[in-house]
């Protein structure tokens, strides 16, 4: 495990000098940056503690032309060591990396007094305690204030235990694995590599990741750790990835590998502001490793009926990879002091849905977000409560492996819908009218895809039957204190006549079912008693197979699935179909979750092991 600490403070001042006695390594890794004596680009060192455990510095540039380079590592640390010299006390810069701290929220550090041994000791206290009130009014305050010096060695000790004291405090937080690009570049005979800090974990050589923004999938070949090849990383700290992807142009700073879904592109966020900002403000926003132009939005489409300003829309120059609860800084230019915030919604509310858009559900986005990692079942709450319907939520599988869910009003009027459209008579309703029904709700009270929205609502219904509120019959919904018409098993002719049309149902690629049926002599009421008694499977309104065979062909390409993605041309071939055959069944075992599709193909689902359920 390691803690990522990053170094900040005036040009001039010694971060790199001091790392270099702390650690043996020289930050300063660009040969312009030796021969001009500044670091320029972000450098890099680490230092390894009794215990195992390992901290990663973060040299940023001191200059002030350079601060946008010192957000790219200062946007992926857990702590903070501020350097002042004590023969010069906090500068310009001191003061605007501290500013850039405070926005960020950095919480966990300490404060180094260096040259200590340059100027006489009442200089040096005089010092430490400026610096000790300067840290007051800041998110760092009441972190150790320590003189020392990297040329005489003095102070380290006490620095060291400062620093294993901080290792001690930072928890990381516990997430899909994710790292944001910091520097990009090609080694001859191995292919790309990308550097970055990586946030949860684990990560092994082999998975599989995604570039954000742009989707683009990536397979991890090699990893590497302080320049020691591992098979795997917990969490935390600074790592190299060899990648397997198309060249190097299509990877720059600022992008995100991950495996978390939260993580998504987005040009439109939804932030909560350390201090307010009135409308149309403008400015560079900073993120992880990534900067963009951004506009603060509290008018028009994006008005808030919040009065504090301290909720906002930012419609950023480009989209950038951001997820709920990520921390930014946005600088106004040197004469205005940097905001920070926090990402409350990577992709906020449009459409119908913005009538939801009430200050009593945005500020319980607010608190939830704020409460940290502890609160994200209540952050997914009240997100879901802000849109209505969300087709990343958790509730109905998508077959793209994704869901769709439904705020309780929403899914209340939805349930209502299909009540009143079944109605009470002994008739009922055909199962498209009801779900057609149920989707004109909800789109009636939330935005959502045209695509989910249909399967939010087949998914609403089949709640509905399981539940026992309505009886399904067939194609037709009845009320449950009503009975479905009695089964027709005395007719001897008719049921002959099921038997014939399950028989001919009983193959890989079976006929369309109302030629089937034609064939079979079986009438529609023969077809409804089949499918509610389960002996055949209805996929489509002309495809139907045996029960006896469907399950078969599920078991077969779970099976597949479960050895490699499945593709459709694979499952064609293994069952000797056609394309028609194999989609319709792996799009109904994606439904149900039994399978999920990938980038690379079907993959067992969550709810893959109940394979006695691939057939209802």
């Amino acid at each position: 495990m390691s803690v990522v600490v990053g170094t900040a403070g005036h040009i001039d001042h010694g971060k790199t000098t001091l790392l270099r006695a702390l650690t043996g390594i020289d930050a300063d890794r660009l040969p312009e940056e030796r021969r001009r004596g500044m670091t320029i680009d972000v450098g890099y060192a680490h230092l390894a503690l009794g215990d195992g455990r390992e901290i990663d510095f973060v040299d940023v540039p001191g200059h002030d032309k350079l601060v946008g380079n010192m957000l790219v590592g200062a946007g992926e640390i857990d702590a903070a060591m501020l350097v002042i010299a004590a023969d010069d006390g906090p500068r310009t810069q001191t003061l605007e990396h501290l500013a850039l701290l405070d926005a960020l929220a950095i919480r966990s550090g300490l404060a180094v007094v260096t040259k200590a041994d340059a100027v006489d000791p009442d200089r040096v206290a005089s010092v430490v305690d400026a610096v000790e009130r300067l840290l007051a009014a800041t998110s760092l305050a009441g972190v150790p204030v320590i003189a020392a010096s990297g040329i005489s060695g003095a102070g380290l000790d006490r620095v060291r235990v400062a620093l294993t004291a901080i290792a001690d405090a930072v928890r990381l937080e516990s997430r899909p694995p994710t790292l944001g690009i910091d520097r990009v570049f090609s080694v001859k005979g191995r292919g790309l590599v990308v550097t970055g800090t990586l946030r949860g974990g684990p990560l092994e050589r082999g998975d599989r990741l995604r570039v954000v923004p742009g989707d683009v999938p990536v397979r991890v070949r090699e990893i590497q750790v302080h320049g020691l090849t591992v098979e795997r990383v917990d969490r935390g700290g600074r790592t190299a990835l060899n990648l397997a992807v198309g060249d190097t142009g299509e990877l720059h700073r600022g992008m995100v590998l991950t495996a978390d879904p939260d993580v998504v592109a987005s040009d439109r966020t939804l932030v909560g502001l350390a201090s307010p900002m009135r409308d149309r403000t403008r400015g560079r926003l900073h993120l992880g490793t990534a900067a963009a132009d951004v506009a603060v939005g509290r008018a028009g489409r994006d008005a808030l009926e919040l009065a504090d300003g301290v909720v906002a829309t930012l419609r950023l120059g480009e989209a950038l990879a951001m997820r709920p609860d990520d921390r930014f800084v946005l600088r106004r230019g040197a004469a205005a002091l940097p905001v920070g915030g926090i990402v409350l919604d990577p992709r906020p509310v449009r459409g119908l849905s913005r009538r939801r858009q009430t200050a009593e559900r945005v500020e319980r986005l607010h608190r939830a977000v704020l409460a940290g990692e502890s609160a994200r079942d209540r952050v997914a709450a009240a997100r879901l409560d802000l849109h209505g319907a969300l087709a990343d939520g958790r509730d109905v599988p998508l077959a793209d492996g994704r869901h769709v869910a439904l705020a309780d009003d929403v899914a209340r009027a939805a349930t209502d819908a299909a009540l009143e459209n079944v109605g009470s008579g002994a008739a009922g309703a055909p199962l498209p009218a009801v779900r057609a029904a149920v989707a004109r709700s909800i789109r009636g009270h939330a935005t959502l895809r045209r695509d989910a929205t249909g399967i939010a609502a087949a998914g609403l219904v089949d709640a509905l039957v399981a539940d026992g509120r309505l009886i399904r019959d067939g194609d037709r919904l009845h009320p449950a204190a009503m009975a479905p018409p009695a089964p027709v098993e005395a007719d001897p002719r008719l049921l002959a006549a099921m038997d014939r049309l399950e028989a001919a149902l009983a193959v890989p690629a079976p006929s369309p079912l109302s030629i089937a049926a034609r064939e079979a002599a079986c009438p529609e009421e023969g077809i409804r008693a089949l499918t509610s008694s389960g002996r055949i499977v209805v996929l489509e309104p002309d495809l139907a197979y045996a029960t006896s065979v469907y399950r078969d062909l599920a078991a077969s390409a779970l099976a597949m699935a479960g050895q490699a993605p499945l593709t459709p041309a694979r499952f064609r071939d293994a069952t000797g179909t056609s394309r028609k055959y194999v989609v319709a069944i792996l799009e109904d075992l994606d439904r149900r979750a039994i399978l999920r599709r990938t980038d690379g193909g079907h993959v067992p689902g969550p709810k893959a092991p109940h394979l006695d359920q691939t057939a209802r």
